[in-house]
Parts: C-alpha cells; structure tokens; sequence
C-alpha cells in the first residue's frame, strides 16, 4: 500500500473520531448534579448548628427552631441516598459529620450544671434513697445489732472497750476514766476555737468518715457479707463508747454530746452500707438481666447514694467539729441532733415525689 493511501485512511478515521466526540452528550459528575439542589439547605442546617454549638439552642428564632427538624430530616436523607449511589467520600465525610452534629443538637440535652444540681437533689438523690428502702433497713438492723452487741459485752467487762474501740478513736479513754473526767476532757470540754474545731478536728473527722463509709460501699462487690460485717463493727464501737458512759452515770450527757453530729453521720453511714447492699443484691439476684448489665442498670442509683452520704458525712464533720463543743447544753444539742434527723427524714421522704408523678 503506498503511503497516500495509507495518509488518507488516516485522516477519515481522524475524521470519524471528531464526530463520534462531537455527537456524544455532555457529561456531568454525578456528585455536582446531587449537590445542586440540596446544598442550600446543608448550608442552612450547618448555619443553625454552628449557632446552637455557640450560643445554645435559646439562642434560635421561631423559623430556625421549626426549620432545624426539618433540615435535620433531609440531611440524612441526602446521606442515605450518597451511600446507595457511592458519591465521592468528600461528599460523604461532610454530610456524616454534619448529620452527627445535628443530631446532638436536635436530641442532646445541654442542661445548665446549676440546674443538674438542683434536679439532682431535689429529686434524683431523694429518689433513689426511697427506691434503696429495703437495703436501708437492712444495714440500720446490722448497726443497730452491733451498738447492742458492743453495750452488752462493755456493761459486763469494760476490758472489752478496748477491743472494740480502736485507740485512735478512744482518745485516751476508757476503763480507768472517772466520770469527772468524761465530763471535763469530753462532755463539757472547753471550745478549742475556729481554726482547730473547723480547719483542723472537722477535717479530720471527715476523711475518716469518708474512708469508712466508702469502704463499707464498695465492699458491697463482695456479695455485701463484708459490707454488713464492717457495719455492725461500727455499731460494736458505738454500743462500747455508751456502755462506757452508762457505767459511770453519764448516759443522757453522753447520748447528747452524740447526737447532734451522730444522726447525720449514723445515717451517712448507713446509706452508704445500703448502696454496697443495691450493688450486692444486683450481683446476687440479677434477675431477668446479666450480672454485668443489671449492675449497670442499677449501679447509678447507688452512686447517688454514696455522693449524698458523703455530703451528709462532710455536714456531720462541721457539726462535731465546730459546735459540739461549742453547744455545751445537752438539751440543744438534743434539739440540733433531733432536728438534723427530722429534717433528713423530711427531705429523703418528701423531696421528688410530685416530679416522680
């Protein structure tokens, strides 16, 4: 074939080839036609989200608080449809992180920390002592056993004060003290001041408190036998210390100068008992759910618990520390101690009851 021939085949399949491109349509990414009608209102919803993730959602006019569900709806809809067609995944990654974000301001609850608070005592911490009802009973029987257990063996041999008591708590008291001296350097003892009574004995009196007390919550994992063991081992203590101040004529004196710290920190105590009883009794009888998921279910109502025990233990710490020398009548400090008691009865059985309804 000589090589005009071969130059004018050529040039027609040239020919050919620039019509064939000339006659085909136009084509258009599938991403810019998807994008066409739709991003307006992304832009839209982005706009009422970056305001929301600023200023609150307080901060939208009516229009924006009708429009955000709507918007909110047709997002995920343009994100449905660009994973059923495999957009590109720019696309895909901008319409995730935005759907993302709306849903935490369309459903998320951005409640104000004073109003968290407030919910939290006046109805969540009430709540969930009247819900623990049965566990309270039960660790204020194991208390109760161990003061009558402790009064019973000191009434008949105060030897047994100092097994029951540790020395750090007697304070240099026991079976050689005279009532005279009870009443001198404990009952009645003089004011040691602001600084060493609040800064000082109260500080002191409440990390201990606290140590016990959360010791005998979390033992609760243990099926609670060590948590109602820990308990009544607080009561044992107790019953020595009154027993001690029976012997020698001092009982009212001694129950008073008790009193208007021991209702609040007796009844810190047994709260935090009762929680390690919720956790013991839900690992113990998990019922229709796994141990793991009921301690779950469970496990929040017995946190409340213990942070409302603390509170009361950190209450109790202030008042033995800094006015139960300060009061030195024993019917005031029968009437702080009793009224303490009434108002944490008024409070745990009242509070949250018309929310609950």
């Amino acid at each position: 074939m000589s090589d005009i021939a071969i130059a004018t085949d050529q040039a027609r399949i040239t020919a050919r080839m620039v019509a064939l491109d000339a006659a085909k349509p136009e084509l258009v990414l599938k991403s810019s036609e998807f994008r066409k009608g739709r991003e307006a209102g992304w832009r839209e919803l982005e706009r009422l989200v970056r305001q929301i993730e600023r200023r609150g959602v307080r901060s939208l006019s009516l229009d924006d608080l009708q429009q955000l569900p709507i918007l909110y709806r047709a997002a995920l809809s343009s994100l449905s449809v660009a994973r059923s067609i495999a957009l590109d995944r720019n696309l895909l990654l901008y319409l995730e992180n935005l759907a993302l974000r709306a849903y935490f301001a369309v459903y998320s609850t951005r409640a104000n920390p004073i109003e968290g608070l407030r919910d939290f005592f006046v109805r969540d911490l009430p709540q969930a002592v009247r819900a623990a009802r049965w566990h309270i009973l039960i660790a204020a029987a194991a208390l109760l056993v161990g003061v009558a257990a402790g009064f019973i063996l000191t009434v008949h041999d105060e030897a047994w004060f100092s097994s029951l008591m540790p020395s750090e708590l007697a304070g240099g008291r026991g079976p050689a003290s005279t009532a005279a001296d009870l009443r001198a350097k404990e009952l009645f003892a003089p004011w040691p001041g602001a600084a060493a009574a609040f800064g000082i004995f109260a500080n002191v009196l409440f990390s201990h408190n606290t140590l016990v007390g959360l010791m005998c919550f979390g033992l609760g994992l243990a099926a609670g036998i060590p948590t109602l063991m820990l308990t009544v081992y607080q009561g044992l203590s107790l019953g020595a210390f009154i027993a001690l101040h029976f012997d020698r004529g001092l009982t009212i004196d001694c129950l008073g100068w008790v009193s208007i710290h021991g209702t609040t920190e007796l009844g810190a105590v047994i709260l935090l008992a009762a929680g390690g009883l919720v956790i013991a009794d839900k690992i113990l009888f998990p019922g229709r759910y796994a141990r793991l998921e009921n301690l779950a279910l469970h496990g929040r109502q017995a946190a409340q618990m213990a942070v409302g025990a603390i509170l009361m233990l950190f209450v109790a710490g202030i008042l033995e520390g800094g006015f139960r020398q300060l009061v030195q009548s024993t019917p005031a400090r029968f009437a702080i101690g009793l009224g303490m008691a009434a108002l944490w009865l008024i409070y745990f059985g009242r509070c949250g009851r018309r929310a609950r309804q």
